[in-house]
């Protein structure tokens, strides 16, 4: 049997060394179940204060639990490989905005909110950067599919929920302030 401290330096590179979040389960199979799910979240726990104060943190994001860098920090990453991020039209963050809040939704539901036609390629890129997903189909002539946010969306949002995001009232006030 494994000590407590071995335990946790397992998790520990484990979780350094992963390309993606990995929840409690994933991180239970790694000790072939032998570990409970409370002792591996207290584990984490304490990864997550031995982490506090550095330059990477140990966050629990939608897909599971990862190593990212502080957001303070970013800024001076960026330097070292100036990634320039895909832009997005308005009217793609508006369908993004609507599904994340309304979801799930319809393009039609979308249409009918923005007042205008949403093009295909809109819903293809968020499909694609695996925003969004089609999750099922409306019972109505034509079923039309059913759109809603993944775990990607909230993971590279840093969130665990949809609770996390910001209210739209909140959103509306930062829009005016901007």
């Amino acid at each position: 049997m494994l000590k407590l401290n071995e335990i946790k330096i397992i998790l520990e590179a484990t979780l350094l060394t992963s390309r993606e979040p990995l929840s409690i389960h994933a991180l239970k199979k790694i000790f072939d179940d032998d570990l409970g799910a409370d002792t591996v979240r207290k584990i984490l726990d304490e990864l997550r204060q031995d982490w506090a104060g550095r330059g990477v943190e140990l966050a629990n994001v939608a897909g599971g639990w990862r190593f990212q860098s502080r957001v303070e920090y970013q800024k001076y990453l960026d330097r070292l490989e100036p990634e320039k991020p895909p832009r997005y039209s308005r009217a793609t963050l508006e369908t993004l905005a609507i599904i994340a809040y309304r979801q799930p939704v319809t393009r039609g539901d979308i249409e009918e909110i923005r007042g205008v036609t949403v093009s295909t390629q809109i819903i293809k890129s968020l499909e694609e950067r695996g925003w969004i997903d089609a999750i099922g189909h409306r019972e109505v002539p034509g079923r039309p599919a059913l759109y809603a946010t993944t775990k990607v969306f909230l993971d590279d949002l840093g969130l665990r929920s949809l609770d996390e995001l910001p209210s739209l009232e909140e959103s509306d006030k930062q829009i005016k302030l901007a």
